[in-house]
């Protein structure tokens, strides 16, 4: 009994020390907080600050707040965020007492003029190991752009459509374009989401900056590119209020309106709604070849000017999200629901000797949406960014008039109907999406990121060509899964490092044709899992000159279109394989503000070595039809450099422009299928621009007439050089199979009042009516006039 005594007497004792210790550290114990903005009064989230020689750090929250704890003292508080000059700043710590200190700090890297504004998200992107860029679409949300033109200012980079609007849209990036360039809108993979969505249909007001990621892509957006992402970044500040509404016009009847307005309240309620539509009779004038329906010959030597006469096109796209901003238990907790609807009728084939007259397709779609992140979830440094979809899209080909037409707009009546291939067939299209991301920052110099993306795809088919609907007995389906880990250290603003591993894995199922006529079906299914990984890092050499190195052993999983096609002029394939690619990219770049005037200039060295190279290929149906196919080609080479520099003096001129030179060739010594050797053999890869080059200049008019006016004088312009649609060593012997050198150029005239509240602008593009071609040599429109009003209010 007395041993028990004085073990309760000795614990007694103990525990009372340690509260005295405890309470005296209390009473030792200090607190400092504060706020930290940039000079142009914008919240500087995820700064880094920390007691200069301590272990005493944090990070400040997405209102730029920040907390630290520590004993009494003299310190030096220290503030450093990437792209920003960091800041040192003496304070005193007084025992049982809270500090306030807010500071302002100032961009590093300040940009070339006031119209593209440094934001703290595009400076980040700056300081990324990643060969990465960012555009700024405030300049262009007056024109009547669409997301897919603002990218053309972008190096490496070249938009390619098919016609006009609504048309077939790819993006080319460092050599490589259509599905080898993934798409993204706020990290959400967009694959699968339906033709209102494509970049060329999104106007430009819709976002706040494109972030253009090249080659190697960080783990957080759990993808397969290899060529690269493009990830559209909306406006997320918190706004009490605010509208933003524009209507334009323009030639071939071109109407595109865009209206978003929200509110955020006080306990964090918010909304927002996003709509918009475009619409055209894409009635302008090409070059073509006339069938003579009296001889049945067409002779592609002959063209005639001609008028497109069947391909309006309109689309329809509302955005609604609802939920809570900024609370305890969420950053952001969002609600979403979309819907979009799309009528296009389809003029040609995958090239333009083939014309339609009657041929068409129409579809909507419906997608509800959850968005949630919370930042220090559970403890100081975890963060979570979860985000889930469901797109149920149904779209219907339809193929059934009984006359073939000429570019006259001629018809003469068929033995069979079709014009393609006789159909009246509904998709039924089902997209299931789930994003995972979670980041863990251990001090101010390490971060792991974790990230996982599953994607599901079912597809039915059925036609609606008698009076009772038949059922394809056979689904198409795929799912995909993504997984991804990386550890990124950062010891000082000079340098940074991220290393990374993704784990790829495939399901495909769906039917597959037990003999050559097609005439009968299996179902078939196949799974595939393959690992990745890859370093980046970046350097500052001296102030303003920053180099950027990468590496990555990349996978690209085929997608939808290219497994199952668009079940009207794209063949799948689904027995095709993955891509596997080593990617390299060497970046340098420096920018020098002196004064009023600032210099910012670039290049980039590209290297890609890609084994099983997915191609599109055009392939001929009976009848003299033609649809576009894909295939497994072998090995390609990539090598190429991009250029890109710009000048701006004081706050009324800027002046830069990009050069692209890519050499994409067939390293594939024995041709496919046989032992053969391979006649194109180390010749360029067919129906890929290789040299294009762009420019603009920008005039500014500040307080014209009166102040907080604005009148901007834009040209630009977009070189490109001519290229062979079929290998080089067959297309370049015979003119027919060559896209030629085309120089357009385009003039936009915009006038903003009131500070940007009311917005007037006018613009010409291609104004000389250069003859533009693309896609296997598809024209698309001459001279055209557009002009547009917009109005935002909102504080």
């Amino acid at each position: 009994m007395n041993t028990l005594k004085a073990i309760v007497r000795g614990l007694m004792i103990t525990l009372s020390l340690v509260f005295a210790a405890m309470a005296a550290k209390a009473q030792q114990e200090a607190m400092i907080s504060g706020k930290i903005l940039s000079t142009e009064k914008e919240i500087v989230d995820f700064a880094t600050v920390y007691l200069k020689g301590t272990n005493y750090g944090g990070t400040t929250n997405e209102e730029g707040i920040y907390h630290l704890k520590a004993p009494a003292g003299n310190y030096t508080l220290v503030v450093s965020a990437i792209g920003y000059t960091t800041v040192e700043k003496a304070v005193r710590l007084t025992a049982g007492e809270r500090t306030k200190q807010n500071l302002t700090i100032k961009p590093q890297v300040e940009e070339l003029d006031e119209v593209v504004i440094v934001s703290n998200g595009i400076s980040r992107l700056k300081r990324s190991a990643f060969n990465a860029i960012a555009v700024d679409t405030k300049e262009l949300q007056n024109s009547t752009k669409s997301l897919s033109d603002a990218l053309s200012k972008a190096p490496g980079m070249k938009l390619r459509e098919s016609g006009g609007v609504g048309s077939d849209m790819q993006l080319m990036l460092d050599g490589f374009s259509g599905k080898h360039v993934k798409v993204f809108i706020d990290g959400v993979p967009q694959e699968g989401v339906g033709n209102s969505f494509a970049l060329n249909n999104i106007p430009v007001n819709f976002a706040e900056r494109i972030e253009v990621y090249k080659g190697v892509v960080p783990v957080g957006f759990g993808t397969d590119a290899i060529g690269g992402v493009v990830n559209i970044v909306t406006n997320k500040k918190r706004r009490n209020w605010f509208l933003d509404a524009s209507y334009s016009y323009g030639s071939f009847n071109t109407h595109k309106s865009y209206v978003n307005f929200g509110q955020t309240l006080d306990n964090g309620f918010t909304y927002e709604i996003n709509a918009f539509q475009n619409y055209s009779d894409n009635d302008y004038q090409v070059d073509a070849p006339v069938k003579d329906f009296e001889t049945g010959r067409l002779d592609t030597d002959k063209k005639e000017r001609v008028k497109r006469f069947n391909d309006t096109y309109h689309n329809e796209a509302v955005i609604g999200k609802v939920g809570f901003v900024n609370r305890n238990w969420a950053d952001r907790l969002l609600l979403g629901f979309t819907y979009s609807n799309m009528y296009q009728e389809i003029q040609t084939g995958v090239r333009q000797n083939t014309v339609y007259g009657d041929k068409h397709r129409k579809g909507h779609s419906l997608m509800p949406s959850l968005e949630y992140n919370k930042r220090d979830l559970l403890t100081k440094g975890l963060d979570l960014v979860f985000t889930a979809n469901y797109n149920k899209n149904m779209t219907t080909n339809i193929d059934t008039s009984a006359y073939e037409y000429n570019w006259r707009g001629e018809k003469n009546l068929m033995n069979s109907r079709g014009e393609q291939s006789y159909q009246h067939t509904r998709s039924d299209n089902n997209n299931w999406n789930g994003t995972v991301t979670v980041n863990y920052r251990l001090g101010h110099a390490h971060v792991f990121t974790f990230n996982n993306v599953l994607t599901a795809f079912r597809r039915s088919n059925t036609s609606l060509l008698t009076n009772e609907e038949l059922t394809d007995a056979i689904d198409k389906q795929t799912r995909k899964n993504i997984a991804g880990l990386s550890y990124r250290l950062m010891p000082s603003e000079h340098w940074n490092l991220s290393v990374f591993g993704k784990h790829y894995n495939q399901y495909v199922a769906g039917p597959m044709a037990t003999d050559n006529t097609s005439s009968e079906y299996v179902r078939t299914s196949r799974s595939v899992s393959s690992v990745g990984y890859g370093a980046a890092g970046t350097y500052f050499i001296l102030p303003g000159l920053q180099a950027k190195l990468s590496y990555e052993k990349a996978y690209r999983l085929p997608t939808i279109e290219e497994m199952f096609g668009n079940e009207d002029l794209e063949m799948g394939d689904i027995g095709i394989k993955p891509e596997k690619s080593d990617n390299v990219n060497l970046n340098v770049s420096y920018n020098k503000t002196l004064g009023k005037h600032g210099l910012y200039v670039e290049g980039g060295l590209i290297y890609r070595n890609t084994n099983d190279y997915i191609q599109r290929n055009i392939t001929d149906l009976s009848g003299g039809k033609q649809a576009a196919s894909y295939i497994n080609y072998g090995k390609v080479l990539t090598k190429g450099y991009n250029l890109s520099a710009r000048y701006s003096f004081s706050n009324w001129l800027s002046v830069g422009g990009n050069y692209t030179q890519m050499n994409v060739r067939d390293n594939q010594k024995t041709a496919i299928g046989s032992g053969a050797e391979n006649i194109a053999y180390k010749e360029r890869m067919p129906n890929l621009p290789y040299r294009f080059a762009d420019s603009d200049i920008t005039l500014y008019w500040r307080n014209l007439w009166k102040k907080g006016n604005t009148l901007i004088f834009t040209y630009d312009n977009q070189y490109l050089h001519s290229f062979t649609y079929y290998s080089s060593i067959i297309g370049s012997n015979k003119g027919e199979y060559v896209v030629p050198n085309q120089f357009s150029h385009n003039l936009t005239l915009s006038y903003s009042l009131q500070n940007g509240r009311y917005n007037i602008s006018f613009e010409c593009r291609n104004f000389t009516d250069e003859k533009l071609y693309d896609n296997f040599s598809l024209q698309k429109a001459g001279r055209a006039f557009y002009g547009k009003f917009r109005v935002y209010l909102g504080r």
